[in-house]
């Protein structure tokens, strides 16, 4: 079994640190969207799962549960988003802010 497959990759202009969202599925089981895609001061990426917010507190949608599957889904975007911005579709200067 596939731990995650079927990433989707859209980037967005550059706003904040934001470069795009993604989607990907889970253990060929559990569909995740909109994990936003933001820079680092340092150049590097993170990943920012989805909240909602009730009153004034923010509620996990989804997240990883331990720093071992969160760095291998991060990594694995991360890979995908670096291959989509190859395209000559984009201009990857457009979507950073480096």
């Amino acid at each position: 079994m596939k731990t995650i497959s079927e990433i989707q990759i859209i980037p967005v202009k550059a706003d904040k640190g934001l470069i795009g969202f993604c989607s990907f599925i889970l253990y060929e089981s559990i569909y995740c969207s909109s994990v936003a895609i933001f820079t680092r001061p340092d150049g590097s990426f993170r990943l920012v799962y989805p909240t909602k917010k009730i009153a004034d507190k923010d509620i996990h949608i989804f997240h990883p549960i331990n720093r071992n599957i969160g760095k291998y889904i991060e990594q694995e975007v991360i890979k995908k988003f670096n291959d989509v911005m190859k395209n000559d579709r984009y201009n990857f200067d457009n979507f950073t802010t480096r």
